[in-house]
């Protein structure tokens, strides 16, 4: 693989080409490193991120995420028959919306359809497929680096231009920063996420022996589809209760509401290599979703077989098809008012 040297940079970051789009577009990774080893790689397409490596107090290094090892794979998981999303940065709006349409200072407006008669994560090509531009590359203490993507009034028939940049950071704590911040030219509808599969046993593996805690009391109730009825349900004596840990179900695809400030919103142990992730965040609700099923048609990284119990997701945000619930938090985000969104996932090695 092709490395540039970027001297100013040293060893906390490495860039290097990931790959080129089918019109020759360059596509770069970053690779981001703290003084304890901790690595972590993305990509410019889609912001995307392709493997985190964390250390272990043994000395070893598990990667805790699934991916791919070239960019054609991440551009062909998504003509899979559901698209895995793998590390991708998720907008306009995480989610879906129902029927895809919703209601604006008094204005609908239609979006593209891409799950069943629903919007799902932004559309047809949502944010997750586009080409972000690096920027603020950032070495030394807490490496990060800065994506910035425009999107034009109307893409995917979302009001307003979105101007939207998101920052990745490594801490000296082991944790794995992310910011979003966007501002747009008229009033919208912003939800953002993040969508790496998490498996603390390396992505190779499956997640049902790993211990799961979520902080929460409620979640979304949904329909067959997995769209928000409207109701909350409250989480006592249901099967969805993660209180108290216990092990990653197989079927998950849930949103729980996050009501306890400044606490953590959900966890994960892996009792093999005593490695502990925390989820943190300022968002009003965490999603929820195990996955990962690439149906023997692309391979993950390693040549992995990617299966249906691979990862889980911990997609911090607010509630799918909040605009068309008044008494769901706000999604509007105002003309030049800006958007913010901060997540940590915090590792700790036992």
């Amino acid at each position: 693989m092709k490395i540039k040297e970027i001297s100013h940079l040293k060893d906390s970051c490495i860039m290097e080409l990931f790959g080129s789009m089918h019109d020759g577009e360059v596509v770069d990774s970053c690779e981001l490193t703290n003084k304890n080893g901790m690595r972590l790689k993305v990509t410019n397409y889609g912001a995307t991120i392709t493997s985190l490596n964390i250390p272990l107090k043994n000395g070893e290094f598990v990667d805790v995420v699934l991916g791919f090892d070239t960019l054609e794979a991440y551009i062909k998981s998504f003509d899979l028959e559901s698209a895995p999303y793998f590390g991708a940065t998720i907008g306009r709006y995480a989610g879906r919306i129902n029927n895809s349409i919703f209601s604006l200072n008094g204005k609908a407006f239609h979006l593209n359809k891409n799950n069943n008669n629903n919007s799902l994560h932004g559309g047809n090509i949502g944010f997750s497929q586009k080409m972000w531009r690096a920027k603020n590359v950032k070495k030394g203490k807490n490496p990060s680096i800065t994506f910035a993507y425009f999107s034009a009034d109307g893409e995917e028939n979302y009001p307003g231009g979105l101007s939207v940049e998101i920052t990745y950071m490594v801490s000296e704590d082991n944790e794995l920063i992310i910011e979003y911040k966007a501002i747009s030219t008229e009033d919208t509808i912003v939800n953002l996420t993040h969508h790496s599969y998490f498996n603390l046993d390396g992505h190779d593996s499956d997640i049902l022996e790993q211990e799961l805690i979520v902080n929460s009391q409620k979640m979304v109730e949904t329909t067959s589809e997995n769209v928000p009825t409207g109701r909350l349900l409250e989480l006592e004596n249901n099967p969805f209760d993660f209180n108290n840990p216990k092990k990653c179900p197989s079927k998950i695809d849930n949103t729980y509401v996050l009501e306890k400030e400044n606490e953590f919103a959900a966890s994960l142990f892996n009792k093999n290599n005593n490695l502990k992730m925390t989820v943190y965040t300022n968002q009003p609700g965490v999603h929820i979703y195990v996955g990962g099923n690439c149906f023997n048609t692309v391979k993950g990284k390693e040549n992995a077989n990617y299966h249906a119990l691979s990862g889980i997701c911990f997609e911090t945000q607010n509630f799918p098809d909040a605009p068309n619930n008044e008494h769901f938090p706000n999604a509007v985000l105002k003309k030049g008012e800006i958007y913010y969104h901060k997540t940590i996932y915090k590792f700790q090695s036992f």
